[in-house]
């Protein structure tokens, strides 16, 4: 009988499903039948005694581990058919073992295979002699080959990873990954999965230098999903590497190891994303506020900050630290187009650096056009820098002694609710938790792959509404 009630958990081992985490699974109880009991009780690998015993209303298996063909077709709940057995574990990939097939079935597809072949050679002799067969059991043996292989790209298997206990709904995905749901990771996934299963860990490539994009992918301790969910658990919900090491039961080094080759890949990869987009495709894509107020805006620009643990070194220590933080930072510009996309980001620079050095030295001004215009706050003091390529800068007027003017008031506001874009853009990338406190030191040569990672990502989190 399915339970639905939210205390229920499953006792398979191995198994962590809830019906508080996934009330969407059923949980059924063991059956009162002593044969059909035992059969569960030796399928599910447990032994009745001190560490188990089965309690009627308490001890439960999940559908997670029942085949479609146990439940009972057209139920309005999942009903379990007479006589079903939980057949789908982990330890066997959740895939239902082979049954074999009656003698019957095998004669008549024996015969089957040998007219076929009568068959073929029959037409053989009547063709021309340059017509040439496979050799006996080729074909079955491609046709294998060729399933095999499909099974491998369309179905995933995350089934026996960590990553399936921690990230089994879309609420655990946002929580774990910061992605938006499971389909849209699996999309990023799938486009990534191929060229990431040849990663070369940091260290090892390290000492092989140029050779190491030569060398065979490295035997892994852990499936390819694990060690992104590990780096996800660094950067996006910001876990010690300590925590994240007991939960992986690795060492802090190959946390550490794990994170850092991560960070390098994605940035990789990422960096070969053209994110500016041309002027036709900002104005395809931009909000009717902003055509209305602002049809020539291209990018929105703003700078943010990330704190950094404190250096030793007393002339770093000046160089990163911030009066306005009042805190060791590094400072980065990003670039939003009006539909709220990330279309720049910069490297990370000392904190101490102003807003109009990071616009001269980020590069994006040979990205600008003649009649391009650039939103900013007022601290963007760069109309010379635009005026040389040809662009124009937009910022809400300036305090004066006298008081607004109507015209200046709306202008204000105008631009402070088109402005909030980018801000949002940058809480996006805040949400990244590995930002709420100091980056260790430890990562100081990989901040600027993790800084742009996060940037990207937030990409992926879809489009923004535009106030009104």
């Amino acid at each position: 009988m399915a339970q639905s009630r939210r205390s229920c958990f499953c006792s398979v081992p191995g198994c962590s499903c809830g019906a508080r985490k996934q009330p969407y699974l059923s949980y059924h109880s063991f059956p009162t039948d002593p044969d059909q009991r035992r059969q569960w009780i030796h399928a599910i690998r447990r032994d009745e005694g001190p560490d188990f015993c089965i309690k009627t209303g308490s001890t439960f298996v999940c559908s997670r581990h029942f085949t479609l063909e146990d439940f009972v077709s057209g139920s309005t709940i999942s009903r379990l058919r007479s006589g079903a057995v939980p057949s789908l574990f982990a330890w066997n990939n959740f895939t239902a073992p082979a049954t074999r097939e009656s003698a019957f079935k095998r004669a008549k597809k024996r015969q089957f295979v040998l007219s076929q072949k009568a068959s073929q050679a029959k037409d053989a002799t009547a063709d021309h002699d340059y017509v040439a067969h496979p050799p006996a059991g080729a074909l079955d043996e491609a046709l294998d080959y060729i399933k095999e292989l499909e099974a491998r790209l369309q179905n995933v298997d995350l089934s026996a990873t960590l990553f399936s206990r921690y990230c089994a709904s879309d609420d655990q995905i946002r929580f774990y990954t910061k992605f938006p749901s499971e389909c849209v990771f699996r999309v990023f996934w799938e486009s990534i999965a191929p060229s990431a299963s040849h990663l070369v860990y940091w260290t090892t490539a390290q000492k092989l230098g140029e050779e190491a994009c030569a060398e065979a992918s490295p035997a892994r301790c852990m499936p390819l999903i694990d060690e992104f969910l590990m780096y996800s658990f660094k950067v996006a919900v910001g876990m010690k590497e300590q925590l994240i090491a007991d939960m992986f039961q690795v060492s802090i080094a190959t946390v550490s190891r794990v994170t850092i080759t991560w960070a390098n890949y994605l940035f990789i990869v990422f960096s070969s994303i053209n994110l500016w987009i041309s002027r036709e495709k900002v104005k395809a894509s931009m909000p009717q506020r902003f055509l209305k107020f602002s049809p020539n805006v291209r990018v929105i620009l703003d700078c943010t900050k990330v704190a950094l643990e404190m250096p030793s070194f007393l002339t770093l220590q000046s160089e990163t630290f911030s009066a306005y933080k009042n805190h060791i930072t590094l400072k980065g510009l990003i670039g939003v187009a009006p539909c709220g996309m990330v279309t720049f980001i910069s490297a990370l620079y000392r904190g101490c650096i102003s807003d109009k050095e990071i616009t001269k030295v980020s590069g994006i001004l040979p990205l600008l056009e003649l009649g391009d215009e650039v939103m900013a706050d007022k601290g963007f003091l760069i109309q010379d820098l635009l005026h040389e390529v040809g662009a124009k800068l937009i910022i809400p007027p300036f305090r004066h002694p006298g008081q607004f003017s109507k015209k200046e008031t709306e202008e204000t506001q105008t631009i402070a609710r088109l402005r909030i874009i980018v801000e949002r853009a940058i809480a996006r990338v805040k949400c990244y938790h590995i930002w709420d406190s100091p980056v260790p030191l430890t990562l100081i040569g990989t901040v600027n792959q993790i800084w742009h990672n996060c940037c990207v990502l937030a990409n992926y989190q879809g489009p923004f509404c535009v106030p009104d």
